[in-house]
């Protein structure tokens, strides 16, 4: 199939609120690599949001995308990508694809057009009607086929395309599921929001390093729709 599709022109009054929200994003200390910069003021957030929100898609809060499941804050954006500390050339794995906006950012960083060395971002969403939403969005905006969106439990990762360099979890599990830290690759980073099925979490990043140890880091307190699937609640 091919991904030419007609990439829609954004409007210059979203240009304006992201290029504030950046800005307020760096001023709070969110912001600080320029290539996470680069991605936020890049991908169109109001590509992946509903209609109805399209006029607050750089409110620096969670919106609602239906079926239970939200698109998380920018600021929460921006700290995983920051985290996640990617690359070009990385092969990344998201659990939870919701819209799409998350696995876009990561895909611009790893993956930027015209990469000689291009990375990619396979990401599994359990909620089967997300999944069109997504994979629409992403067409739309030009990332398709930079982002491959799959219908699955996240919780089992994807062992056929691993091992991965970065992983990222956008939904809390009880606790961090071994599969995920089986097919983290050496040198590889996993950010994880751990705890209840209330709103309150903590944000874990796993890392591995060359010889395969694995740490844990706390992070600190994140608010995430929970996981499911069998590692999750």
């Amino acid at each position: 199939m091919s991904h030419c599709a007609v990439i829609v022109m954004r409007d210059s009054s979203f240009e304006k609120q992201a290029e504030t929200l950046a800005q307020n994003l760096r001023r709070r200390g969110y912001l600080k690599s320029e290539s996470v910069e680069r991605a936020f003021r890049t991908v169109p957030r109001e590509e992946f949001v509903l209609p109805e929100s399209r006029r607050n898609s750089y409110r620096d809060s969670p919106l609602s995308i239906g079926l239970g499941q939200t698109i998380s804050a920018p600021h929460m954006c921006v700290i995983m990508c920051e985290g996640l500390d990617l690359e070009e050339g990385h092969n990344v794995l998201e659990v939870g694809a919701g819209s799409g906006y998350h696995a876009a950012l990561c895909a611009e960083i790893v993956a930027p057009k015209g990469s000689p060395n291009p990375g990619h971002v396979y990401t599994i969403e359990i909620v089967k009607g997300l999944i069109d939403f997504a994979k629409a969005n992403l067409e739309r905006s030009g990332y398709a086929d930079r982002v491959t969106v799959i219908h699955g439990d996240g919780g089992v990762g994807l062992p056929e395309k691993a091992p991965f360099d970065r992983m990222l979890v956008a939904a809390a599990a009880p606790d961090i599921p071994p599969p995920l830290i089986e097919q983290l690759a050496p040198s590889g980073i996993l950010l994880i929001p751990v705890g209840s099925r209330g709103f309150y979490q903590e944000l874990m990043m796993v890392e591995k390093n060359q010889d395969s140890k694995v740490t844990k880091k706390r992070w600190g307190g994140v608010a995430f729709v929970p996981l499911t699937g069998e590692y999750g609640h």
